[in-house]
């Protein structure tokens, strides 16, 4: 892989399910260092695109390359998988475990894909990761015990086991990473998700909050209709003027004194 080369190319996706068209010759570029918050309405193609980039959903055409191959060749044998897990790291909306894990032993799934690492390394990360997320008091409870907002810390926690000996060339999607958690939570998950940038990891977020886009990612993608409606520098691919337009509803956008990005606001209705 040269050193210029994206760290993932989608090239004019087409995705059909149930006899819809989901994605319609989307393409996407992610590189090292980027932070990109991927929006739109619901139903605009955001959580088919994760799927269709790491081949949970297969395309009908078009091509995804991860660090410079084809995705078939990545999944073509266990330890091209496993190689490409030590790379990229997913968080789903809705993560299934129905095994009565403690919160250190789920953490500690996302250190599978370095095996040989040894014992004693693993329970390192995981105890770093812990901490840095202040869940080190929740090591030893049962996972199926906590709620939903710290699962999905619980969760998040895992992914970034799993990318902690990642550097220069890493790639995290997260499938709305902050939907079940209170305001405090939302700023850890978003900080230290971005923060990854700083060691050459692409992060790609589908968020509904606007204002998070805004606020934690400097490129933001608009999609509506499985098409790309917008992509560029978050402020100005989300422009009140643009937003409207997508959305369809009426739009306030204010820049706050010391404010580097403004803050968009939904109108209310009059009728």
């Amino acid at each position: 892989m040269r050193a210029d080369e994206p760290l993932l190319t989608a090239d004019e996706l087409v995705l059909d399910r149930a006899g819809r068209r989901l994605l319609d010759r989307l393409s996407l570029r992610l590189s090292p260092c980027e932070t990109v918050a991927i929006v739109g309405p619901n139903g605009a193609g955001k959580s088919t695109l994760l799927r269709a980039l790491t081949g949970e959903w297969p395309i009908a055409s078009g091509a995804v390359r991860l660090f410079g191959e084809p995705l078939s060749l990545w999944r073509s044998t266990r330890a091209r998988r496993e190689a490409l897990a030590r790379r990229l790291a997913v968080l789903t909306q809705q993560p299934r475990l129905d095994f009565d894990f403690t919160v250190a032993e789920v953490v500690a799934l996302g250190r599978l894909p370095w095996r040989g690492a040894g014992a004693a390394a693993d329970r390192r990360v995981v105890d770093e990761v812990l901490v840095l997320l202040g869940l080190d008091g929740f090591a030893a409870r049962r996972y199926l015990m906590l709620s939903g907002g710290e699962r999905q810390r619980v969760q998040f926690a895992r992914v970034l086991a799993q990318l902690w000996a990642t550097h220069d060339g890493g790639l995290l999607l997260l499938d709305e990473p902050t939907s079940a958690l209170d305001l405090a939570q939302q700023v850890s998950v978003l900080d230290h998700a971005t923060a990854l940038a700083a060691r050459g990891i692409a992060v790609a977020a589908v968020l509904h909050d606007l204002n998070a886009a805004l606020g934690w990612f400097e490129r933001a993608v608009l999609l509506a209709q499985g098409r790309i409606m917008a992509d560029g520098p978050a402020a100005a691919a989300l422009s009140a003027d643009t937003v409207e337009r997508v959305y369809g509803v009426r739009l306030d956008s204010q820049l706050a004194a010391g404010a580097v990005r403004p803050v968009i606001m939904p109108v209310r209705s009059t009728q």
